[in-house]
C-alpha cells in the first residue's frame, strides 16, 4: 500500500482516461479467465491433472476467490479510503500470477488462482464504489454506460490474445502477461486516480454491518428471490464457460478457431446488454427478464430434444445458433436480476450489493462446477442444465413475485 494514500496524483484524469482505466480494472475478471481458455488442456496436462475434466477447476478456483473477496473489500473501502484497498487487492493478484507462472503441480496452480480470484475482487468492487463517490443521476449512467461499452471487448478479445500467446510461446506467459498487465494497470492507477472518499466520510470498519446485511437480504423476500434467480442464472453461464474450451476443441475439433467463435458468442452477450440499457426504460426490468427467462428455457428444452436426437453431438451450425440465442437471453438477464435483487436495499446500497454479488458467486460456482464435472463429451449435460436451471429459476421468480412484496398495481421500471 501506498503511504500516503491521500495525496494528490500528478494530475488529475480527464472523462475519457479515467472510463478507460477503470474499465480495464473492473474487466480484469474477465480477462483473468477468457484469455486463458486456449490454454487449459496443455495447462492440465503439464501439471498432470489426475483427469480432464480437472482442468475445469482453474476456473472454479479464481470464482472461489472473487466469492470470498467481493464480500469484504466493499465494506472495508467505506472505512479505508478506495485507493488502499485496491492496492492491496491488486498486490494479490499479482502474487497469484507469479504463483500460477512458476507452478510445478496442479495444485500449485490452484492456490495461485485462488489468489488472483481474491485479488482481482478489489478492482472489481471498489472501482464502482469509486465512481459512485464522483457521479450521480445521468451523469453516473453515462459514466457506467461508457466503461460497459469498453468492457464488452474484452470477452470478445481475450482468448484471441491468449491463443496467440500459446502460438509463439508457453501457456506460462500467459500468466505472465496478465501480471504485466496487472503491474501498469496499477502504476496508471496510483499515478493518474486521486482517493474520492476523504476521511470526513468514512464509516467505521463493522463485521456486524455486513451480518446485518446478510441478513437483511435473506429476510426481504424479492432480495433474496431474485439473488437466488440471478444465482441460478449465472450458474448455467458459468458450467457453459468451464467447459466451453472441451466442447469446441475436443468434441467439435475447431482447434484454433475456438477464439474466435467464443468471441464472437461474447459479442451476442454485449449487444444484448447494449440494447437492454435502453429497452428497460420502456418496458420495465421485470417484463424484460420475464420473457427472456422464458424464451431462454424453452430454447434450451427444444435444443436438449434436438441433441437427443443426434445423440448427444447435434450440427456444429446449431450448436452455434443455439448458443448465440442462450447469450443474448444472458445479457438481458444478468443486470436487471441484480437490478431487481438491490431494488428494496437501498438505504444499505454498498454494502448489500457486495453481499449479493458474494451469495450469487457462492452460488453458481458450486452449481457451475458440479454442471461441468458431469460433461461427457457430448453437450448434454450443457443442454439439460440450461434447461432445468431455467424451470427452477421460473418457479423461484414466480414465488418471489406472488409472495414477496407488494407492487401496487404496477411492475418495477
Amino acid at each position: 500500500m501506498m503511504s500516503n494514500e491521500n495525496s494528490a496524483p500528478s494530475g488529475k484524469p480527464g472523462f475519457a482516461e479515467q472510463v478507460v482505466l477503470l474499465a480495464l480494472m473492473i474487466s480484469m475478471v474477465a480477462l483473468s479467465i477468457d484469455v486463458m481458455l486456449p490454454a487449459l488442456s496443455e495447462i492440465s496436462t503439464d501439471l498432470r491433472a489426475a483427469n480432464p475434466n480437472d482442468r475445469q477447476y482453474i476456473i472454479a478456483a479464481l470464482f472461489l476467490g472473487l466469492a470470498i473477496g467481493q464480500l469484504f473489500y466493499g465494506p472495508i473501502s467505506d472505512s479505508t479510503g478506495r485507493k488502499p484497498v485496491i492496492y492491496f487487492g491488486f498486490g494479490l493478484f499479482l502474487a497469484g500470477c507469479l504463483l500460477s507462472v512458476f507452478a510445478s503441480n496442479f495444485t500449485m496452480m490452484l492456490i495461485g488462482r485462488f489468489l488472483q480470484g481474491i485479488g482481482v475482487a478489489s478492482p472489481r468492487i471498489v472501482s464502482l464504489a469509486l465512481i459512485r463517490d464522483q457521479y450521480e443521476g445521468r451523469q453516473m449512467a453515462r459514466f457506467v454506460s461508457l466503461v460497459m461499452t469498453v468492457f464488452i471487448l474484452v470477452p470478445v478479445l481475450a482468448p484471441s490474445l491468449g491463443q496467440l500467446i500459446l502460438f509463439v510461446a508457453d501457456w506460462r506467459i500467459i500468466f505472465l502477461a496478465l501480471f504485466l498487465l496487472g503491474v501498469a494497470t496499477l502504476v496508471w492507477f496510483g499515478l493518474r486516480q486521486q482517493e474520492t472518499l476523504p476521511p470526513e466520510r468514512r464509516v467505521p470498519l463493522s463485521l456486524s454491518r455486513i451480518w446485518r446485511a446478510v441478513q437483511e437480504v435473506f429476510k426481504t423476500r424479492s432480495a433474496f428471490g431474485y439473488t437466488l434467480v440471478a444465482g441460478l442464472i449465472f450458474s448455467a453461464f458459468l458450467g457453459y464457460l468451464t467447459i466451453s474450451q472441451q466442447i469446441f476443441q475436443d468434441v467439435y475439433k475447431v482447434g484454433d478457431m475456438f477464439a474466435v467463435y467464443f468471441g464472437a458468442l461474447a459479442l451476442a452477450l454485449g449487444i444484448s446488454s447494449f440494447l437492454n440499457a435502453r429497452l428497460v426504460v420502456r418496458f420495465g426490468m421485470y417484463r424484460l427478464s420475464s420473457i427472456s427467462l422464458t424464451g431462454l428455457t424453452a430454447f434450451s428444452i427444444l435444443y436438449t430434444l434436438f441433441t437427443l436426437y443426434w445423440g448427444g453431438i447435434p450440427p456444429f451450425w446449431s450448436l452455434v445458433v443455439f448458443l448465440t440465442g442462450v447469450f443474448f437471453c444472458f445479457g438481458i438477464l444478468f443486470g436487471n436480476f441484480n437490478a431487481l435483487a438491490m431494488e428494496p436495499l437501498g438505504h444499505i446500497a454498498g454494502v448489500a450489493a457486495a453481499v449479493i454479488g458474494s451469495l450469487t458467486t457462492f452460488m453458481s460456482m458450486g452449481l457451475g462446477t458440479v454442471i461441468a464435472q458431469l460433461f461427457n463429451g457430448t453437450l448434454i449435460p450443457m443442454t439439460v442444465s440450461l434447461s432445468l436451471l431455467g424451470l427452477l429459476a421460473i418457479l423461484v421468480m414466480v414465488w418471489t413475485e406472488r409472495t414477496g412484496r407488494e407492487r401496487q398495481g404496477s411492475r418495477i421500471n
